[in-house]
């Protein structure tokens, strides 16, 4: 199972999701179900531009279990 850890990235950066969706350009609420893991289906611009912003390699925002 592949499982978001976005939530404990931004709040160990002290980071908030309105911040993130301003500076990726994406929606809140888009940005929000990344958050609460409830993402269906990954959108690897998504990501691109989460990982951009945040300045992280794609495994410090998502694991395999």
């Amino acid at each position: 199972m592949v499982r978001l850890t976005l939530q404990e990235y931004l709040n160990k950066n002290h980071m908030t999701r309105y911040a993130l969706a301003q500076s990726t350009g994406i929606r809140y609420h888009i940005i929000d179900k990344y958050y609460k893991n409830k993402v269906v289906r990954y959108d690897g611009y998504v990501l691109d531009k989460i990982c951009t912003v945040l300045d992280c390699r794609i495994e410090d925002i998502l694991t395999h279990e």
